[in-house]
């Protein structure tokens, strides 16, 4: 088995956990909509009320990189059991 081949096994068992990172980083992304909410509407709730709570609020639009990074890889798992299984059944 090559390395390929082996990290896709691992990474199959630990899909649950890629889940829970997912879900992990859209439940952060609330308070970050919350905040660009309110800079687009210029109320000045929590927006610019300090620039450390801004800084942070933005970046959490970063963070996104990994979900959607564990999306695709989630998705070509799922593609790559069906295509295993699709040949398994011919060949059965």
């Amino acid at each position: 088995m090559n390395v390929w081949n082996k990290f896709w096994n691992w990474y199959e068992n630990k899909i649950l956990g890629s889940i829970v990172i997912i879900a992990v980083i859209q439940f952060i992304q609330v308070p970050h909509m919350v905040w660009n909410a309110d800079i687009m509407l210029e109320a000045g709730i929590v927006s610019r009320v300090h620039p450390v709570i801004d800084w942070f609020l933005y970046g959490v639009d970063l963070i996104e990189i990994i979900s959607i990074i564990n999306v695709g890889m989630i998705m070509f798992s799922l593609i790559k059991k069906r295509r295993i299984n699709k040949k398994q059944i011919k060949q059965s």
